[in-house]
């Protein structure tokens, strides 16, 4: 059996550029969400986002390449830079057996709303030749594909706000069937944009708190009214254990499960309960060959919306019985916002930290208990404690679900 185990980290997110300062920031519970800047937003009832700021590629891509990339393209590219310099993988010694997963959920939504402007303001002649290329979602794993020189399995995952961490369990299991010794994986999403802003708020999903950015997003909150849009991409890289451990790399974590679910239930909603996602926490444990009793925390789906919380709750109680309330649970959508497609990244890196350095980040701005979530949510404050088995959910529109297991290295 080939073991999977995570040896690099790297993040953009809007509590900062890097692993360091966003984990900082998550187990402060310190917010990375305020006023949009990106476009003006005055005109808008939605005014909030969680903004990756003051982001530039220098040194790292090329200054023409940058102007082309669309957003997200560029925060997947940062964000594995960091990963593979802190993983220490010498990609160039074995590329053919070094692969390339990153989810997507929306790709260059900036980039086709300004372009469909373009075509009809001044007509096709002001398109650009680089629009598509850049805009398609999988040009996040292409492009960190081709920079990296990584010519194993190369693909994105498509599945929504579970974009991200379909991407790490299929590469998991790539690493486990041999398809590959390590793979770059992860998430990324740029969509803060008047589009992508008002197309979430007509579904009702989006918190209007905007005389209060960094309050808006409250996971679990009885006063919770929707989530805040976030941008940014989380890396990781995993390999397997003794191509790992011949060249002396650092060990954050062992990858152990994967779950991955359908509710085909509806379109936006989540079924009665969150069957599908139990069903997803289910398969990840019994794919680790473990059981509900060996987990110690979860970093939750937790998006601040009504129904979201609640039925994953329900589910984790269905799931865990009596155990569901020794569990601590956290969702770092309290400071990062929901980043959609790179959300899954984003906490798969706090997941496998929390693993590592037992410490469990806090739900930020859980103020009021909600007698439908009656858990655990680590409120206010970390809390430090050994933590050996951590799950990390991700549910997407569409009815899809996705759940990944790590466990303490040993």
């Amino acid at each position: 059996m080939r073991r999977v185990v995570v040896t690099g980290l790297g993040m953009v997110a809007p509590t900062g550029n890097s692993v360091r300062d966003s984990w900082e920031a998550a187990t402060a519970g310190r917010s990375g969400i305020g006023r949009i800047t990106l476009h003006d937003p005055s005109a808008y009832k939605v005014q909030i986002a969680g903004e990756v700021k003051n982001l530039s590629g220098a040194g790292v891509i090329d200054p023409k390449d940058e102007r082309r990339l669309s957003r997200f393209v560029l925060f997947a590219t940062m964000a594995a830079e960091e990963a593979i310099r802190d993983s220490g993988l010498a990609v160039e010694s074995a590329p053919h057996r070094y692969g390339c997963i990153i989810g997507v959920g929306m790709g260059g939504i900036q980039d086709i709303e300004t372009n469909a402007l373009l075509l009809a303001e001044k007509g096709e002649k002001r398109i650009s030749p680089f629009f598509i290329p850049f805009a398609i979602p999988n040009m996040a794993a292409g492009y960190v594909s081709l920079k990296y020189g990584l010519k194993g399995p190369n693909m994105c995952t498509a599945t929504a706000c579970a974009s991200g961490t379909h991407a790490v369990g299929e590469a998991f299991e790539g690493i486990k069937r041999g398809d590959a010794d390590a793979f770059v994986c992860g998430g990324a999403e740029s969509a803060i944009s008047p589009l992508g802003i008002a197309s979430f708020a007509a579904l009702k999903a989006l918190s209007a708190r905007n005389d209060s950015p960094e309050t808006a997003s409250r996971p679990f909150d009885k006063d919770r009214d929707g989530f805040v849009m976030g941008e940014g991409a989380g890396i990781l890289v995993l390999e397997e254990l003794s191509h790992a451990q011949k060249r002396g790399a650092k060990i954050y974590a062992e990858l152990v499960g994967y779950g991955a679910s359908g509710d085909a239930y509806h379109i936006t909603a989540p079924p009665e309960r969150g069957e599908g996602g139990r069903r997803a926490m289910e398969q990840a444990l019994k794919s680790a060959s473990l059981n509900p009793q060996d987990v110690d925390y979860i970093n939750a789906h937790g998006t601040s919306t009504s129904l979201n919380d609640r039925y994953e709750s329900e589910a984790i109680m269905d799931l865990f019985g009596d155990h569901a309330h020794r569990l601590l649970i956290s969702s770092t959508k309290g400071v990062t916002g929901h980043c959609l497609g790179a959300a899954g990244g984003i906490e798969a890196v706090f997941t496998a930290l929390t693993v590592a350095r037992s410490i469990i980040p806090p739900t930020a701005n859980y103020e009021t208990p909600d007698p439908e979530c009656p858990l655990n949510y680590v409120p206010r404050a970390a809390i430090e404690r050994k933590v050996g088995v951590a799950l990390s959910n991700s549910f997407g529109f569409g009815g899809t679900n996705a759940t990944i297991a790590m466990k303490r290295f040993s």
